[in-house]
């Protein structure tokens, strides 16, 4: 039993390796000394007294090689030997392996008292032979040191003889060849073989990409491929295939690509190449998928088929996929009944004795009038048709509005999705009757006699009956528009040619028919006639009073019912503080969750375990490295779990050469996120920890950090854009406040956006791991850590005392820089100076065009007293106020003091006076970019810019309007500071 679960495991592990390495490696040799037969011609060292001597040995196979030896007498001495020079061939690093037997110094004679049992392997680039006798000097600089060589097996008189071999790496290497050189300072020792080489991934072809030969520079090499002939990638320009090699020459991982073989074309040897369908077979689509037989009715000439071609005679309809059978038109209907009454006449008839070897059967009816010699016609629009004329599918359909006492030719087509593509006229069959000579007449034209708000009186001529006389007149009526076969009509009898409409609503239009019976039956309705209600102003007017009433009293009541349930909830969670524990997550009061710290646990992996869901690495797939991280790299990839669809993710790596407490930090933002499930916070897909390298995967935001989108998308956004974007940060925070987590590095670089401008919260547990070490110049000592000063409450400075209420001034600081575009808060004051500043209340200013109210909300999140700023609760709430009101947004901030505090100066561009060119005013106001365009223009001089207008601009090519606007701007700020004295900064 133990041998089988043993052997399991073993599977399993080899299954797992094959999976992450597709290959093995290959090695490209530069020098093996095993191979040559005539002298190596080394040079050694010093030539005057040599002690390296070059000799002829054997091997283990008893082959004659070309050795090295050296024992000298004097073992304080310094002796070399180098190699001839050896090309690199494009390889960054490359390995050395020695093959060399020691003599045991112990066994040597008294006078080799300062005997070694080790000695030095150096190199030296070049980029051609330039080596000499006395260059470079025999010295440790300018040769690169690659290792102290020791043996593990030592020679002695009368023992075993053993060699050692040892497997160095040299690198990296950047010139077009390198020298080795050994140093033995006292060692005996014989040097049996050198092998030099490199390791590269070989040429592979796998999902239907070939991939050359690659020679990796990095630690992982990104090489790209192509599809195999007759594959192609889906899309009008795909990026190409690539895959990553490491640097031991294995490839790892799989391919990114979606090659696929194309249309007509089949994959072999699993997913090597493709091959064409064989004549009678087809393939329509690319993809996986196999050839298959042609459908029935259809055949393929030729090989590579992705269509197979219907036989004559039959055809496939344009909705019809390729694999669908050939079919052919219907035949006619057969056995048309009828059923006349009156001026209608009712059509059966049976199906076809042949559907075309199709579901999609319908009919269609066609009528003609016969009119002697002249021929049969149309019967015209005065014939309705019950259910439709055409696109029946039950075999039946009512014809009415035929005159009376005449004959009339009906046709009964059958069709289906191919009678159009045959080209021929569908198959039908014909059928004449003739209606009863006594039915009324149509009535004529009917008129109004008098109209009101609610009511229509209407009246008609009587018309000629030859052979009864007229008993009653049917009259139906509906609102224009509205009827719906019978179901809108409402109906009316009257035994005069005049009517009355009651119970109508006002300035409305109505559709009007009407119909004479006599002993014979109805006739038919006459035209219809459309009239039109009389308005009614008064009853406009109140009718708008009692809908103001109304909403008044409905905004009432909704504000009573809001205050109790208010009142309700508040006493409730005062008489039921008590807390419920479930599956790790605490509920307070009424079910609220709140965030539960992971270095709590004893077992930090058990935080992992419960927060975070782990995936199979086999269901992701690195794409590309898009930055880095705290622990390693950042790279974006595709997440297919099976059973759901593939989406894009953030994979966060840690590298290599972690220790566990890194491990732990690196994973505890893992079971932070995990805890969170909001809109506004990024999401967390989950976490691979059985395999290396330990991932953390995340939602992926395609438009990146928000500070630097902003700085991209300079002015391109309207004030009502960036509140909804400052609304879904607020809405973030106002959750992770309620889960009782404090976020502690708030700010623009740490919220990211997506395609739709969807801003989340990110980085979170970053503060925690900050050490006096981090070099990131953000983050400034203070009390033992670092903290993003700029960002930062000062009583978090002062005490690193963090709260809700501190996050509530770090998104204030926020605010200002989405407001701002970006700029760096506090522009370019050192960190002392903004705590200096901050200490003496002083407070940023609006930024450019900033509307009153959010920066009134920005001074409210920067009161001193920590107790005085808004909840995160209460910001969502003004900035959905701002939303729903825009107006309030044209109310544009202006410089100057505060309610409260004092502004810091906003730090306006200099004067003309102190820019030494045009080019250096632009750049000022960070408007550089077009420095090269306001050259060409003409604009050169202060005294043309100082009047350049908005055409300029737009000729210039500034052509948003924020950087047409912060220009103008700047162009009024220099002229108001050439009029003016300077105002005084902080």
């Amino acid at each position: 039993m133990e041998h089988m679960q043993w052997t399991a495991v073993t599977a399993l592990w080899v299954l797992f390796v094959g999976f992450l390495r597709l290959s093995t490696a290959e090695e490209e040799v530069l020098l093996n000394t095993k191979l040559e037969t005539s002298d190596l011609k080394w040079t050694i060292f010093p030539q005057s007294d040599p002690e390296w001597e070059e000799v002829s040995g054997f091997d283990e196979e008893s082959n004659i090689v070309r050795t090295y030896q050296v024992c000298p007498a004097d073992s304080s001495g310094n002796h070399w030997l180098r190699s001839t020079l050896i090309p690199r061939r494009g390889a960054t690093q490359v390995y050395a392996e020695l093959r060399f037997t020691m003599m045991e110094c112990s066994s040597l004679p008294s006078h080799h008292r300062s005997c070694k049992e080790t000695f030095n392997l150096f190199y030296y680039q070049a980029d051609s032979d330039e080596a000499t006798a006395t260059h470079p000097p025999w010295m440790e600089n300018p040769y690169t040191k690659v290792d102290t060589v020791a043996a593990d097996f030592l020679l002695r008189k009368g023992g075993e003889r053993k060699s050692n071999i040892k497997t160095l790496r040299l690198g990296p290497l950047t010139k077009r060849g390198f020298y080795l050189a050994f140093q033995a300072q006292g060692a005996c020792m014989a040097l049996l073989s050198v092998r030099v080489f490199f390791k590269k991934c070989p040429a592979l072809t796998r999902a239907f990409s070939y991939f050359p030969e690659t020679v990796p520079h990095t630690l992982v090499q990104q090489a790209q491929g192509s599809c195999v002939e007759h594959a192609e990638q889906p899309g009008a320009q795909p990026p190409p295939p690539h895959m990553f090699c490491g640097e031991d020459g294995q490839w790892v991982g799989h391919p990114a690509t979606s090659c696929a073989c194309t249309p007509g074309y089949e994959p072999v040897d699993t997913d090597i190449r493709c091959r064409a369908c064989p004549v009678g077979q087809f393939k329509s689509g690319p993809g996986a998928g196999l050839c298959r037989p042609c459908p029935e009715f259809s055949h393929s000439a030729v090989g590579g088929s992705a269509l197979c071609v219907c036989r004559p005679g039959y055809h496939r309809a344009v909705s019809d996929l390729p694999e669908a059978s050939c079919t052919k038109p219907p035949t006619a209907p057969r056995s048309i009944v009828t059923q006349i009454n009156d001026t209608s006449v009712t059509l059966e008839w049976s199906e076809p004795l042949d559907r075309g070897g199709r579901q999609d059967l319908s009919y269609a009816v066609e009528c003609r009038r016969c009119r002697g010699p002249g021929g049969p016609c149309s019967c015209g629009d005065s014939v309705s048709y019950r259910p439709a004329q055409s696109g029946l599918t039950a075999r039946r359909v009512v014809v009415w509005g035929l005159l009376p006492h005449t004959t009339y030719t009906f046709s009964v087509q059958a069709l289906n999705g191919v009678s159009q593509r045959s080209g021929a006229e569908p198959a039908n069959e014909s059928v004449n009757i003739t209606t009863s000579r006594d039915v009324p007449v149509p009535v004529p034209d009917i008129r109004r006699s008098r109209a009101t708000e609610s009511s229509l009186t209407l009246h008609w001529h009587v018309p000629e009956q030859p052979h009864y006389n007229i008993l009653e007149y049917q009259l139906r009526y509906c609102e224009k528009d509205k009827q719906d076969d019978d179901i809108g009509w409402r109906y009316k009898e009257t035994k005069t040619n005049q009517v009355v409409l009651s119970e109508l609503r006002r300035a409305a239009q109505y559709e009007v028919q009407v119909r004479a019976r006599t002993v014979a039956g109805y006739g038919i309705f006459s035209k219809t006639s459309v009239f039109r209600t009389l308005p009614d102003v008064d009853g406009d007017s109140q009718l708008m009073v009692t809908g103001v009433l109304a909403a008044m009293g409905l905004l009432l009541l909704i504000t009573v019912i809001a205050i109790a349930v208010f009142c309700f909830r508040k006493h409730a969670r005062v008489k039921d503080p008590e807390l419920n524990d479930k599956n790790g997550q605490y509920l307070i009061g009424q079910g609220i969750k709140v965030y539960i710290d992971p270095f709590t646990y004893e077992d930090p992996n058990e935080a992992v375990r419960e927060f975070a869901k782990e995936i199979d690495v086999s269901f992701v797939k690195i794409e590309e490295v898009i930055g880095a991280g705290e622990f390693g790299e950042v790279c974006r990839g595709r997440l297919k779990v099976p059973g759901k669809k593939e989406n894009y993710v953030a994979i966060k790596t840690l590298k290599g050469g972690y220790t566990d407490k890194q491990r732990r930090d690196f994973l505890s933002e893992a079971s932070i996120m995990g805890q969170f499930q909001h809109p506004n916070i990024i999401h967390l897909e989950g976490v691979i920890t059985a395999s290396c390298p330990v991932m953390i995967l995340t939602e992926y935001m395609e438009n990146g950090a928000l500070d630097s989108f902003l700085r991209l998308n300079d002015g391109q956004f309207t004030p009502i854009q960036l509140v909804g974007m400052l609304r879904g940060i607020a809405s973030g925070m106002k959750y992770l406040s309620e889960m009782s987590y404090v976020h502690r590095d708030l700010a623009a670089r740490n919220i990211l956006v997506n395609s739709n401008l969807v801003c989340k919260v990110s980085d979170f547990g970053l503060s925690r791991f900050l050490q006096e070490n981090s070099s990131d110049p953000t983050y400034t000592s203070s009390l033992g850590g670092k903290i993003p000063i700029r960002w930062t409450a000062p009583e978090a400075i002062a005490f690193r005392k963090f709260t809700s209420a501190s996050d509530a001034w770090s998104y204030g600081i926020v605010m200002w820089e989405v407001m701002s575009f970006g700029e760096r808060p506090y522009w370019d004051m050192s960190n002392q100076d903004v705590i200096n500043a901050i200490e003496q209340d002083y407070r940023l200013p609006p930024p450019p065009d900033c509307p009153t109210s959010l920066h009134q909300l920005m001074l409210d999140c920067w009161q001193k007293e920590r107790a005085a700023r808004p909840r995160f609760a209460a910001i969502v709430s003004a900035l959905d106020k701002l939303i729903r009101n825009p107006a309030s947004l044209k109310i544009v901030a202006r410089e100057g003091a505060g309610p409260s505090h004092p502004l810091l100066d906003q730090r306006s561009p200099p004067p003309l006076s102190a820019c030494g060119s045009v080019g250096e005013w632009l750049r000022a106001i960070k408007m550089g970019r077009y420095e090269d365009s306001f050259i060409q223009a003409g604009f050169t001089s202060f005294d043309l810019v100082s009047q350049i207008s908005t055409e300029d601009l737009l000729r210039i090519g500034v052509t948003l309007a924020g950087h047409q606007k912060k220009i103008l701007s700047s162009i009024q700020t220099l002229r108001v500071h050439n009029k003016s004295p300077s105002t005084v900064r902080y």
